[in-house]
């Protein structure tokens, strides 16, 4: 039993297109895991959680095989001499 089971078409590719702009955003650094500001009343910061680049990537690939983009995930390959 897949995470994608009883997903519409529409909500997956919706999906698929918010993993992969966290996916660039992540490649390009643009992504923001702590901040830091001074105020009148002392100092505030403000934390995020880094998300792991794999994981994302993983989610990715498994919304593009729910949706017939690509047949199956790809895996190593061997080298031959």
């Amino acid at each position: 039993m897949a995470i994608t089971d009883g997903m519409s078409t529409a909500d997956m590719q919706s999906r698929l297109t918010a993993l992969q702009a966290a996916y660039f955003d992540l490649m390009a650094g643009a992504k923001i895991v702590t901040a830091s500001y001074a105020q009148a009343d002392g100092n505030k910061s403000v934390t995020y959680k880094q998300t792991d680049i794999t994981q994302v990537y993983k989610a990715i690939l498994m919304l593009q095989k729910a949706l017939g983009i690509i047949c199956r995930y790809p895996r190593a390959r061997r080298v031959l001499f």
